[in-house]
């Protein structure tokens, strides 16, 4: 395979674990390559429980996306859920270094590694630390300095750290799968970097990521993140509403919620009947469109209220001018932003991808992530190194394992 900017994103979701490859075209635009998804065995809420079942989902994912590319891929950029994240705001200051005042790329180095020195607790550390403003000789507002003249030049940035035990199982995972970390992209400036408009971001805007067991809710402003929350809540639970109150499984009750689903009561029909089965063979039974809408629209509806409510703690009790953006994979329910705009009361947008093949809003992580890294940060290419010896170990480990499971059963 020629060489060509390739990268890899990884979306470690309760629900799923994807991967995108995406190829960068001399445009700048991106184009997708390869796709693979896998079910989340060893999430909860976005955080790691089992690293054996996450390796394996992740090993699947990887294998899926590896048939379509038709290479290896031995470095990936990883996106982590706000959860265990924090943002702090921190200032760096340094003296310009070439005698004819120019500012380079090395003073902007500098000046990050400046706003880099922070005091952090034991058990958090650095992620990433994202510039909001550039000040040259006080004045202030300026996003690009390489190239101006100035004695004294100022970064304000956002520091983001993330709990270091999350972070440790994180990487274990990724190297038990035999794959190398080129970079950690928060979740939600992924999102917002295939979600939302330039203008939307600089107006202000709430996007909101109903994810499979967290939802994410992020202030953008003036052009950058400004705050965070996340919420121990999503499509996860309204699954298990339906499976309890329908006597039934959970992937039955995932399968009614994804087939026959409405966020409305008032969109579902009294006609239409909807066969139930039952569990453990028992016999089926039949229910309304409008009774399996009566266990969903209760819990979208809190969810969103809960959202409402870290609105207000952020400060907007009215919402700003650009409303809100509601994604992920919760977003696909009929009616979803009929609810929103009762809930938010301002205008109401489902965000997803442009790009063939992932035109849906359960992708919207993986490709961010991927048009993110290609903005921001040094692209890391596929790798067609032979398998690492950890992984290959693992696989056949694996094989063993399924052999004698096969002979048991």
């Amino acid at each position: 395979m020629t060489r060509r900017d390739i990268v890899a994103g990884m979306d470690l979701g309760t629900s799923n674990v994807r991967v995108i490859v995406g190829e960068m075209i001399t445009d700048g635009t991106i184009n997708i390559i390869g796709v693979g998804t896998s079910p989340s065995e060893g999430i909860k809420k976005g955080v790691i429980i089992d690293l054996e079942r996450t390796v394996d989902s992740i090993n699947k994912a990887i294998a899926e996306a590896e048939r379509m590319v038709g290479a290896r891929i031995g470095l990936v950029n990883v996106g982590i859920v706000g959860s265990h994240v924090g943002l702090v705001n921190n200032k760096g200051v340094v003296a310009v270094a070439r005698d004819d005042k120019e500012i380079t790329e090395h003073d902007v180095e500098r000046v990050m590694q400046a706003a880099r020195v922070i005091a952090l607790p034991q058990d958090r550390e650095i992620i990433d630390v994202i510039p909001r403003e550039f000040i040259v000789d006080g004045y202030d507002g300026i996003r690009d300095p390489v190239g101006m003249l100035g004695v004294r030049l100022e970064v304000e940035a956002m520091i983001i750290t993330g709990a270091m035990t999350s972070l440790r199982n994180l990487l274990r995972c990724q190297n038990m799968a035999g794959l190398e970390v080129n970079a950690l992209i928060l979740n939600a400036l992924a999102n917002g970097e295939i979600c939302l408009s330039r203008d939307e971001k600089e107006l202000g805007v709430f996007l909101v990521d109903l994810g499979g067991g967290t939802t994410e809710v992020a202030l953008f402003q003036h052009g950058a993140l400004k705050d965070i929350a996340v919420l121990s809540v999503g499509g996860d639970h309204i699954t298990n509403d339906l499976a309890v109150g329908l006597r039934t499984t959970f992937q039955l009750a995932e399968k009614l919620k994804v087939e026959h689903g409405f966020a409305l009561t008032d969109l579902a029909s009294d006609n239409e009947d909807i066969e139930i089965e039952g569990i453990s063979g028992k016999e089926k039974r039949k229910i309304s469109s409008k009774e399996l809408v009566t266990y969903i629209e209760p819990r979208v509806q809190e969810m969103l209220q809960l959202c409402s409510q870290e609105m207000a703690r952020m400060g907007f009790t009215k919402m700003p001018p650009a409303g809100v953006v509601i994604t992920g994979g919760v977003s696909l329910l009929r009616g979803i932003t009929d609810l929103a705009e009762l809930v938010f009361e301002c205008p109401v947008r489902i965000a997803q991808p442009e790009y063939l093949g992932v035109k849906s809003p359960i992708y919207s992580t993986a490709v961010g992530i991927i048009s993110y890294v290609m903005r921001n940060h040094s692209v890391g290419r596929l790798s067609k190194r032979p398998e690492s010896k950890s992984k290959f170990f693992y696989n056949i480990w694996q094989r063993i394992r399924a052999f004698i499971t096969d002979i048991w059963e």
